[in-house]
């Protein structure tokens, strides 16, 4: 028996690929580019944009007789216990493999934004939370994890990370993101696509591009971004991940920017994405996004006009289920309305990437290796750390905290005592489990009121909820002031419920009219403060509310975004000292509810003047967090040089731990550009280095600063280092610069093209 060359595994990819592609019919090739979702519900509110208008039923027997693309969230659809699901997932793919002529199985794709998305596996903290470590390496390793425990089920692509960067936190999806500034996010969401493509699982990058710039921070609403904003914040981390991380799909965006949607952009999918920037991957869509281009954005006039559109523009899959790239597409080539070139073109890349994971080879074999164990104890230890990381402690001026061992605390709040206040809107329980509300979470979760108890088992605990998270009823109040007044001091546990579209407070769909603690909490908090009992408000939340309503009138401030699974007991270690905390804010803490929106990243006009009644200056600022030891910054060294648009400078600085405890300090180094032929932020991060230290320990760090990192869009679009007056700034936040060094760039202005540095080195040493 002869092999056919698409099967030989000695020969190239793209030999093979293009061997088998001569053999395809029209139709095995179209059915190379969709999903499809068994089991997603038609009817209900789903766990998708307009799923219920967009999802329809299809015959699986017929449709596999040509093959199928990808397989859409066999684990997360529905409650199943995942070796049973593993078992299954085996058995679909090996009915596609029987079914086609050629016998390829499909990729199977998962949502893993916080982990698997699966139930009983693993809630992890959500990326708002990983950004707040300022740990890469961490973050890798999750990555690493997540990504083994999808091979172990047979899932080949996960959907993850976001790499939007904070706009405008009213969003209801700043949870999924990693901050407000594109250099942290690009770090922190690389290193996670590293983690997950090493455990040989495809990262799908996303939303491909603008998403997070949306008009008045509605989900899915017009971009109206600039040219030089677009350029400068929005695209960096999508560059730096493919190039450091490594991701090999891309998913695009569902928003239109200056009326161009992304799933019809060309410029973006193929002159940016593939000829400037070399990506060889799969575009997948959002979720409905192609068919949105019809019923949405109204840029086609059926499916097929849709298909064409996205093909064009250079979207390879449609997920999560055919609409459009089936018989509409086929039937849309047969009449020479759609060029074959472009199914042709998509085919190859998605056959590519199937040929890199083994399922063109005749040794493939979808059952799983090993046991299929999706909360293990390093899983569970890996959760916890990255939660205790995370942890920001925003103020605790009279020392307040750590709480006394055998102190009298009352617990009040509507998040206290709910273990989902622990949980983003993409983990399964708060993601699927509301539409199968008599089915247990599948994991264990502590919740703060518990796990505190545990934590400190001297102490006197009660509790009192005080009140709903979203609700106007006022009922709790009185019991929640009468625990207050019999305690030492007070825990408010105050946040968001995530969810679905309006279901929650926070969430994909869940856009805030404003950055006002959610239901009557402020009124709550203000009750509590009013008794006189020290105040610990601990925010359990997935995005930034504005604080300066109590600013100075609370004995300690505790932020944690969406801890996970772990996170009672991280919150509960930082309450009670165990745990230092060491997070830092990926996004500013505002201090009124209006005057918004409002990230750290502004030019001179958009900080606070004399030319407008409305101060926009945050409360804490990007970067801040405190700790329970203190720090010297010594020897520094950096202070006025002079070198090339083409240079490097170093920085260095000794820090030593001068407290009783060890801790961990997070230097963050900023630019400011006094004078440019566009207008820049008044600072923005390049680079940073998280120290841990003992006590009385000191560490030396060195930033390697070049001149690469302090490019912009000027205003012909192109990517330029300019000669002038630079500072470079050490600081523990972007407010609170330690040292400055003054750098002058001689020479020519340098444009600087794909190959540029993206990263500021840094140096650890004695």
């Amino acid at each position: 028996m002869t092999t056919a060359p698409w099967r030989d595994t000695a020969l190239a990819a793209p030999a093979r690929v293009d061997d088998l592609l001569s053999r395809m019919t029209l139709e095995e090739k179209t059915a190379q580019l969709y999903g499809v979702w068994v089991g997603a519900a038609t009817d209900g509110d789903g766990v998708a944009p307009l799923q219920r208008e967009m999802a329809s039923g299809h015959d699986w027997d017929e449709l596999i007789t040509l093959g199928l693309g990808q397989l859409t969230r066999s684990f997360g659809t529905a409650p199943v216990d995942p070796a049973l699901a593993a078992r299954a997932l085996a058995r679909a793919q090996r009915r596609i493999a029987a079914a086609g002529r050629f016998g390829i199985p499909a990729v199977a794709h998962e949502e893993c934004l916080a982990g698997f998305t699966a139930w009983g596996a693993t809630a992890y903290p959500v990326p708002l939370a990983w950004g707040a470590t300022f740990d890469p390496a961490l973050v890798e390793e999750l990555g690493r994890r997540i990504g083994g425990d999808l091979r172990s089920a047979g899932v080949h692509q996960g959907l993850a990370p976001v790499l939007d960067v904070v706009r405008d936190p009213r969003w209801g999806r700043v949870e999924e993101t990693i901050g407000e500034d594109p250099y942290l996010v690009g770090t922190v969401g690389s290193a996670y696509v590293r983690g997950l493509e090493s455990a040989g699982v495809v990262a799908t990058l996303k939303h491909f591009a603008g998403y997070a710039s949306s008009a008045g921070a509605r989900n899915l609403a017009p971009v109206r971004a600039g040219v030089r904003e677009f350029a400068d914040v929005t695209l960096p981390p999508f560059e730096m991940a493919l190039r450091e991380g490594g991701a090999r799909s891309v998913m695009a965006a569902y928003n239109e920017t200056d009326g161009v949607p992304a799933a019809a952009d060309p410029r973006l999918l193929t002159g940016l994405l593939r000829e400037e920037w070399g990506f060889t991957g799969t575009v997948v869509a959002d979720y409905f996004g192609i068919g949105f281009l019809e019923t949405l954005h109204r840029v086609a006039g059926s499916p097929a006009e849709a298909a064409r559109a996205a093909l064009e523009a250079g979207v390879d899959v449609e997920l999560p289920t055919l609409k459009c790239y089936g018989k509409p597409l086929v039937a849309a080539v047969r009449d020479g309305l759609v060029p074959q070139a472009l199914v042709d073109r998509a085919a190859r890349r998605v056959l590519l990437q199937k040929c890199e994971l083994g399922l063109l080879d005749e040794d493939w074999q979808p059952e799983p290796e090993g046991p299929v164990d999706l909360d293990s104890a390093a899983n569970r230890a890996l959760a916890r750390r990255l939660a205790e990381e995370s942890v920001i402690l925003l103020d605790n001026p009279d020392g307040l905290l750590p709480l006394a061992p055998d102190t009298r605390i009352a617990v009040v709040g509507p998040r206290a005592a709910d273990a989902l206040a622990m949980l983003g809107c993409y983990s399964f329980p708060s993601h699927v489990l509301p539409h199968h509300p008599d089915v247990p979470t599948g994991i264990g979760i502590r919740d703060v009121l518990e796990s505190l108890r545990c934590e400190l088992p001297d102490a006197k605990v009660t509790f009192a909820e005080g009140c709903g998270v979203s609700d106007p009823d006022r009922g709790g109040f009185e019991e929640a002031v009468a625990r207050a007044a019999e305690a030492d001091v007070c825990v408010a546990v105050l946040g968001d419920r995530a969810g679905l579209f309006g279901r929650g407070t926070s969430g994909e769909g869940c856009d805030a009219a404003d950055l006002r603690l959610p239901g009557v909490q402020a009124d709550l908090l203000d009750t509590l403060v009013g008794t006189g009992v020290p105040v610990v408000l601990l925010l359990l939340t997935g995005r930034p509310y504005a604080l300066g309503r109590w600013e100075g009138r609370l004995g300690a401030v505790v932020q944690a975004f969406f801890p996970g699974a772990e996170g009672g007991s991280a919150v509960a270690g930082v309450l009670s000292g165990r745990v230092n905390p060491s997070g830092r804010l990926p996004v500013s803490v505002p201090r009124s509810p209006g005057g918004q929106p409002w990230t750290y990243l502004q030019p001179p006009l958009g900080l606070a003047g004399e030319v407008s009644s409305l101060d926009p200056t945050p409360l804490y600022a990007f970067g801040h967090g405190r700790s329970y030891t203190t720090f010297a910054w010594e020897d520094f060294r950096g202070t006025e040089a002079e070198i090339g648009t083409d240079g490097s400078y170093d920085l260095s600085l000794t820090v030593r731990n001068t407290g009783e405890c060890a801790g961990a300090e997070v230097i963050q180094l900023y630019l400011h550009d006094p004078v440019a032929s566009v207008t820049r932020p008044d600072t923005r991060l390049i680079g940073y280095h998280r120290l841990d230290l003992a006590p009385g320990a000191s560490r030396r760090v060195t930033f390697r600063f070049h001149t690469d990192l302090s490019a912009f869009t000027d205003r012909t679009g192109t990517r330029v280092v300019e000669p002038g007056a630079l500072e470079l700034r050490l600081a523990t936040s972007s407010t609170d610069v330690r040292h400055t060094a003054r750098l002058t760039l001689t020479g020519p202005v340098r444009a600087l093209g794909p190959d540029r540095r993206l990263r500021c080195g840094t140096r650890q040493h004695d």
